[in-house]
């Protein structure tokens, strides 16, 4: 490297130690000592010729991606931009504040943050997603993803490190930070880096180690990368926690920022910076995204009236439709296609169908970097896996990733496979997600309906589908909203409201024609969209029956019960008079059987309907 180039490099780094202490004492709060063990790092990355990326244009597509993992080290991230030019040292002592972009972790209210990161181990799933995304579209940028040593203990990592190397991601670069330090003290591994090396080439990567604060060296390293072509790389850089300003008792210490007395002490230690030096960025390429376009053809599937189908069939049906339809749509899953059906698409486009193998939490974060580069991916699994990758949900949503996911094999209805295998849990998980919408069809018409409907949807969009194939209880033409609902039996003399949706829809109707032979009319609505859900049918049930009776294949806490009480508990419903909301929901542990007898078993058959209904009246 020439001498003059390292020299600016090294006042680089001097500037953007500065910029990470003076922002994180005047926010009173940070990670300082955690951003100074990266920043030599993370100069030589985007100052010294290797990152590519116009900074006028942050959405560019060919613009490399620059992921921190360790999303405590946020006030690095915004001082490399500083640096850049991109921010000023006014805006940067806004940190932390309610009124600043520059958030406490990286959110995208800052346009350069890839993604919302700070609960750890998910950056470099996200990052794989991008990287996936450069292959589906024939683009060079690469993604560059900054990890803590610490994060290394989550599984969620391990679960992207082995994909990435399964689908050889030569385009993936990985930057250990090893400072050795935790929130409570050292690391498992403390600063034997070699230890990680050993670990990250087991799995298939390249893995470098370097001295994390000798800008020559880093560059050397940057420089060797670009003769890697077979397989995703990992920097595995030795560095000191708080380094660049030697006070040994702040050193160590994570989550702690140094008072306006000691930053005085720091930055005599730092000496005099430059300000005037500017970062430069290499200028990506301009190559225009050119994915492989499938020819196949697909027929539109209907469904007749003397059809049993499942819904998990229907929503394969509609995602070989849509993929057929959209070139945007991707599709992602867990060991599960031919349960889900999700395999329907593997058939029709192979190049739009990601196997994700047994990792849901990985799958999750894949699909949220997919996401942010543009496509619309499709997660499914069962619905009782999608819960362990409730974290990774939630992120998504943080970083306005717009995801869709399935879960399938919901509830009781699964049958003999028992309690692992059976969602309960889910509709109160996703409800619980800001903006989100949750839809349970009944049936295969709705199912593939619901499906395509959506993508109309900008965000976290759950479908909920069955294991048992079920009858046909709509016409092609009926039309499915988000947001709407579906009276099957009604009249002027219902007494009771019966709300179901999925398996227990059908119950309720097998119960409502029972009840019809002795004179008591029930009337029945398909809840299939549970969030949002349609309040104007509500409302009119409240007014015209006596009780409204929820029955759910879900636990009652969260699920169709909670939605429907908490919407007419609400003085903005329009409700002008109340009426008893009862549940019948799985209020006990179920058991291996079949699903007609767990069903019974849990009380929310067609006969345990009729007896509820006979007890009211």
């Amino acid at each position: 490297m020439l001498e003059e180039n390292l020299i600016k490099l090294e006042k680089l780094a001097q500037l953007v130690r500065y910029y990470s202490l003076v922002s994180t004492t005047a926010a009173g709060s940070g990670h300082p000592t955690s951003c100074l063990s990266a920043t030599d790092l993370m100069v030589a990355l985007m100052f010294a010729g290797y990152f590519r990326a116009d900074l006028n244009d942050p959405k560019n597509p060919n613009n490399d991606r620059l992921i921190f993992s360790k999303g405590h080290a946020a006030p690095l991230l915004y001082a490399l931009y500083a640096a850049a030019g991109k921010l000023s040292e006014d805006e940067l002592l806004t940190l932390r504040k309610i009124d600043s972009r520059l958030e406490g972790h990286p959110t995208p209210s800052f346009e350069y943050a890839e993604a919302s990161t700070g609960s750890l181990g998910q950056g470099l799933g996200i990052g794989l997603g991008m990287a996936l995304n450069a292959k589906m579209d024939n683009l060079d940028y690469k993604t560059y993803v900054l990890l803590g040593d610490g994060e290394m203990a989550e599984g969620s990592v391990w679960e992207a490190v082995q994909l990435a190397s399964y689908y050889k991601l030569n385009n993936l670069v990985g930057i250990l930070d090893v400072n050795g330090y935790g929130l409570t003290g050292k690391t498992m591994v403390y600063d034997q880096v070699d230890v990680y090396v050993n670990r990250l080439k087991s799995f298939g990567w390249e893995a470098i180690k370097v001295d994390g604060h000798n800008l020559e060296k880093i560059c050397e390293v940057f420089d060797s990368i670009n003769q890697i072509s077979d397989r995703p790389v990992m920097i595995v850089a030795k560095t000191k926690k708080g380094a660049g300003v030697d006070i040994p008792e702040l050193a160590n210490l994570h989550g702690k920022v140094l008072s306006k007395d000691q930053l005085q002490v720091a930055l005599q230690i730092l000496g005099e910076v430059d300000k005037t030096v500017i970062g430069e960025v290499s200028s990506p390429t301009k190559k225009k995204p050119n994915p492989l376009r499938s020819s196949t053809k697909i027929e539109t599937k209907s469904y007749q009236p003397s059809e049993q189908v499942a819904t998990r069939e229907a929503y394969g049906q509609a995602l070989a439709e849509l993929v057929v339809e959209n070139q945007d749509i991707v599709v992602l899953d867990a060991d599960l296609s031919t349960s889900t059906f999700a395999v329907r698409v593997k058939e029709v486009d192979p190049n739009r169908f990601w196997e994700m193998y047994i990792a849901e939490q990985n799958m999750v974060s894949t699909a949220t970097g997919l996401a942010l580069r543009g496509k619309t991916p499709f997660c499914s699994s069962f619905a009782a896996f999608l819960t362990r990758a409730m974290d990774q949900i939630r992120m998504a949503r943080y970083s306005d990733a717009n995801v869709k996911f399935c879960g399938s094999h919901a509830g009781v209805s699964v049958g003999e496979d028992g309690f692992s295998q059976m969602g309960l849990e889910d509709i109160s998980m996703f409800r619980a997600i800001s903006d989100s919408v949750v839809l349970y069809p009944s049936d295969a018409t709705s199912a593939k309906a619901l499906t395509k409907e959506l993508i109309k949807h900008n965000g976290i969009g759950y479908i909920r589908t069955s294991r048992p194939k079920t009858p046909i209880l709509y016409e092609l033409s009926e039309v499915f909203t988000i947001g709407g609902s579906k009276t099957l039996r009604s009249s002027d003399k219902d007494l009771f409201t019966i709300v179901a949706a999925g398996v227990t829809l059908h119950e309720a109707i097998k119960a409502a024609d029972l009840l019809l032979r002795e004179k008591i009319c029930i009337r029945v609505i398909d809840l299939y969209s549970v969030k949002p859900l349609d309040g104007q049918t509500l409302v009119k049930a409240v007014s015209e029956t006596k009780a409204i009776i929820v029955v759910e294949d879900h636990y009652k806490e969260g699920g169709m019960y909670s939605a429907v009480c908490e919407f007419l508990a609400n003085p903005e419903s329009g409700v002008t008079r109340f009426v008893p909301i009862y549940s019948m929901s799985v209020t006990k542990i179920p058991r291996s059987g079949t699903p007609e007898s767990l069903l019974e078993y849990v009380g929310i058959n067609a006969a345990a309907i009729v007896k509820k209904v006979k007890e009211l009246v």
